[in-house]
């Protein structure tokens, strides 16, 4: 993507929802899915992914806070209720479940 940071952050935020993970499960099926820790910000993440920030990301998935979305994790939204935020950014669609305070 070609949009200046700030801009993209903006856009990305506007087109984050919160949404149940029965309509997640199809992208989970496909392996289109990545969760980000959360202390991390999400649209952060996924200004990084749409920039090809490849150290960022590197330096998340090496330290476990950003991954394709595991098998166990999974079953642990599918038996929950969590509140989960998500984002496209094609191919993938970010989530990240909102602790409550």
């Amino acid at each position: 993507m070609s949009q200046e940071p700030s801009t993209l952050y903006a856009k990305l935020l506007g087109e984050t929802a919160v949404i149940p993970w029965g309509d997640l499960e199809p992208f989970f099926a496909r392996g289109a899915l990545l969760w980000v820790d959360p202390a991390l910000d999400l649209i952060a993440v996924a200004q990084a992914l749409a920039q090809d920030q490849s150290q960022a990301v590197a330096a998340w998935l090496a330290q476990g806070q950003l991954e394709k979305l595991s098998s166990p994790r999974a079953v642990g939204f599918a038996e929950g209720d969590p509140e989960l935020w998500a984002v496209v950014v094609s191919p993938w669609v970010v989530i990240q479940e909102r602790t409550q305070h």
